[in-house]
């Protein structure tokens, strides 16, 4: 697995950060959120770059920090924004690298409606909205429009009822 690159997609609220946090530390690589990076290259966080520039100037940086990670030597932990599958060509793309393995985590929409209602204030894509069936609503159209790129990951794992911990071990047997 030494220059193995792993790379979790999924829904915003599906747990990519904070696994990926603990599975690089696991696996004694280094864990990259794609967001963060991005924000690092542009000097910008996203939502003032959706703002300034707009979302097709946001998914063409995207892309190319992706192709930036991608290119490089070393192996990492890397978690998409829950765009990124969907733009471009980015899931083939993704699937056409040698030593990649693309983990979709998967939650259902009750749970993700749940844990981002808690923490919409800092989530742009659904701060407008006021209540729990609202966000409900929205996932669904949501998941509905990008399942079918989620889907084309080479594992599904579903973070329901599950510990990050356990999450981590589990992502761990399906790479062993």
């Amino acid at each position: 697995m030494n220059s193995a690159k792993i790379i979790l997609i999924g829904y915003m609220g599906s747990g990519k950060s904070a696994i990926g946090t603990v599975l690089g530390k696991a696996l004694e690589i280094q864990f990259v959120d794609l967001d963060k990076y991005i924000e690092s290259t542009e000097g910008k966080v996203i939502s003032e770059i959706f703002k300034s520039k707009g979302e097709m100037y946001f998914r063409a940086v995207e892309r190319k920090c992706l192709e930036q990670l991608m290119e490089k030597s070393e192996p990492i932990v890397l978690s998409l924004g829950g765009g990124t599958p969907c733009y471009y060509d980015n899931m083939d793309y993704l699937l056409s690298l040698q030593n990649t393995t693309s983990i979709y985590l998967s939650a259902n929409i009750n749970t993700l409606s749940h844990r981002l209602f808690n923490e919409k204030d800092s989530r742009p894509m659904i701060a407008h909205l006021s209540d729990l069936n609202e966000i409900k609503e929205f996932i669904g159209k949501h998941l509905f429009e990008r399942n079918p790129f989620y889907q084309k990951a080479k594992h599904q794992i579903s973070t329901d009822d599950k510990t990050i911990a356990g999450l981590v071990e589990e992502i761990k047997g399906v790479l062993a």
